[in-house]
């Protein structure tokens, strides 16, 4: 018999409750701390920036973590927490990082170079308006649906889908090598 499981047998009624809902919290924070983080890197553009914010996130999970699991859907609440974290945190630091664009595409078997192209990303992300880069970051990086984003966000799916075309549209004026035909696709006329 694990520790836990001795320690609820043995603790009151009230006390196994209060137990079992901080072990459902600590389940939660390892199975889900690494998509937080990785939308929060998104969101922010610097590690240690987005560490703090998912720190402050589930600082703030915790201490409504009952309420939470309540819900039906507990991962779209610490989103919402997350990214109002986020907003609030651009609101009040908000600068911008000037940034040249060489225009240079990574080879296909070049690391640094798609550390750099995924670096260009980052920064082309930072620089969209904060509702707009939030959009994109569900989308993309967090796989939700238009209903689910307008749900998170409270703003309506059009919003969402004009946000979000919107969004799309700036990244790829940023990035017009990315944008054009794949290679794969054969031009008209060969073979």
């Amino acid at each position: 018999m694990d520790l836990a499981t001795e320690w609820k047998l043995s603790a009151g009624r009230g006390e196994a409750e209060a137990g079992s809902a901080e072990m459902d919290f600590h389940q939660y924070v390892a199975a889900r701390s690494a998509p937080l983080f990785r939308g929060a890197l998104v969101l922010t553009g610097n590690r240690e920036t987005a560490e703090d914010l998912v720190q402050e996130t589930l600082e703030r999970v915790c201490r409504k973590w009952r309420t939470i699991v309540a819900k039906d859907a507990p991962d779209a609440y610490v989103r919402r927490i997350m990214v109002n974290l986020a907003n609030d945190r651009w609101r009040r630091f908000r600068r911008t990082v000037p940034h040249q664009d060489n225009g240079d595409m990574a080879a296909p078997g070049d690391e640094y170079g798609r550390i750099d192209s995924r670096d260009q990303l980052v920064r082309a992300l930072q620089s969209l308006p904060m509702r707009m880069r939030t959009v994109v970051v569900l989308r993309y990086f967090h796989d939700l649906s238009d209903a689910e984003i307008a749900a998170d966000l409270r703003i309506s799916q059009s919003t969402v889908r004009s946000q979000l075309a919107r969004g799309m549209e700036k990244l790829r004026s940023q990035f017009p090598a990315f944008s054009g035909p794949s290679s794969r696709q054969p031009e008209e006329g060969t073979r």
